[in-house]
């Protein structure tokens, strides 16, 4: 099993000309698609690294039985209207299975052309695998039955995020610094919603929204926090957007403590160093230290060994897991009789049991809280991007406690 990278909208593999993407070879052909250029690249190009390391285990191990898996990648350049490009070729050349994480903004518009696709080709649907694009409308208003989330949404972080923060009494004065599209506008919502009823005496003394990937000096946003006086920083910036504020923060003395959603992503670790000990920290469906998490810890050394880069997108593992045990409950790779089979699904991941929600299609797993804090060889096992500091836990709430209510109305088409 190899990776296969296409940088172009329109890039033809030739073994995917024969139609359908999981016939005779016995072959189930994922096409990740996510930003391989651009400022989200170094994010995106792990996030290939992680599905290739993870689709090899799942054929070492045999997850779908006798079913193999492969994953070709295409560049989206992470953006909404290329990705549909990418899509249409994604159709052309057969294949039946999609995955996705980097952009709810991308996540909607991919959602809502398969699940038009799939209305208007029957026989030739497509199976949507979100790993990461957190906006929860994905399983509210937008859901789709061919939408699969595997990630917590953003909700979902916030009121676990939340939960936390409303027993540290230090935090008094709250700044909200989110990137300007539908996912970064649903953390600040989130964020001003769930501290008015955990923490009504905090006060928010301040927001900003800028472009998403587009910004490369955040010095005059890390201004105007240090003017607010706030102590506390709430963030749902990814990629380079975090690793640049953070950078912005350090150099100008800002002391104040940042509650994120994706500290743990490339880049970020490295801008964090030493001077974000104690100060910074991340909710997640996993913890790499968790100290049960031994397949967990063999998963992060065999990464780091093979690829000299951080294993932390969980999700890529629970992908596999999900696809593999409902290809073999459907007894087919048929992706009709395989998202009926995904569909209220409970199985085991590296967090412990999780389940497909059948309402709405939104995993519902443990979520994390934890610290960035220097490596202890007790607490501390695994460092990131070579700082010597990783990922303290904190807390690990049972599923029930972030679990959100939805207003998905699904549309369910009959089982084969």
């Amino acid at each position: 099993m190899g990776i296969r990278t296409s940088t172009a909208a329109f890039a033809l593999v030739a073994t995917f000309a024969s139609g359908a993407a999981f016939a005779q070879s016995g072959t189930v052909k994922v096409a990740l698609i996510d930003p391989q250029s651009g400022l989200a690249a170094p994010v995106g190009q792990n996030m290939a690294r992680s599905w290739q390391y993870i689709a090899d285990l799942a054929n070492k191990e045999k997850w779908a039985g006798d079913t193999k898996f492969e994953v070709t990648v295409f560049d989206n350049k992470g953006s909404p209207q290329e990705s549909l490009t990418v899509l249409k070729s994604i159709i052309d050349q057969g294949f039946r299975y999609v995955a996705q994480g980097n952009g709810s903004g991308v996540a909607i518009a991919l959602s809502d052309a398969i699940t038009k696709h799939n209305e208007r080709n029957p026989g030739k649907e497509i199976v949507y695998i979100n790993y990461a694009a957190v906006d929860p409308v994905l399983t509210n208003e937008k859901c789709s039955f061919w939408h699969f989330r595997l990630d917590i949404n953003a909700d979902m972080k916030m009121e676990a995020l939340t939960a936390f923060m409303a027993k540290q009494k230090d935090i008094q004065k709250v700044y909200l610094i989110n990137q300007d599209y539908a996912f970064g506008h649903s953390v600040e919502r989130a964020a001003e919603d769930y501290l008015k009823k955990k923490r009504p005496d905090v006060q928010v003394v301040g927001k900003d929204r800028h472009p998403l990937m587009q910004v490369r000096d955040f010095a005059p946003y890390v201004a105007k926090m240090k003017a607010s006086g706030a102590d506390t920083i709430i963030t749902g910036n990814w990629g380079s957007d975090l690793a640049l504020l953070i950078k912005a923060a350090n150099d100008a003395g800002l002391k104040s403590n940042f509650y994120t959603y994706y500290a743990g992503t490339t880049g970020v670790p490295t801008q964090m160093g030493a001077s974000g000990a104690e100060r910074v920290r991340v909710v997640s469906y996993w913890d790499g230290n968790d100290p049960q998490g031994k397949v967990g810890h063999q998963i992060q050394e065999g990464f780091k060994k093979k690829f000299n880069d951080d294993y932390y997108a969980m999700a890529t593992y629970t992908a596999f897991r999900m696809l593999g045990e409902g290809i073999k409950r459907a007894k087919s790779a048929d992706p009709v009789r395989v998202a009926h089979a995904m569909s209220g699904m409970k199985f085991n991941s590296l967090n412990g049991e999780v389940e497909m929600r059948t309402s709405d299609h939104q995993l519902q797993q443990a979520v994390y809280v934890a610290t960035w804090s220097k490596v202890d060889s007790k607490k501390v096992l695994f460092d990131q991007e070579k700082t010597g500091y990783g990922w303290r836990m904190e807390t690990r709430l049972d599923p029930y406690v972030a679990a959100q209510p939805t207003s998905c109305q699904m549309k369910r088409p009959p089982k084969p």
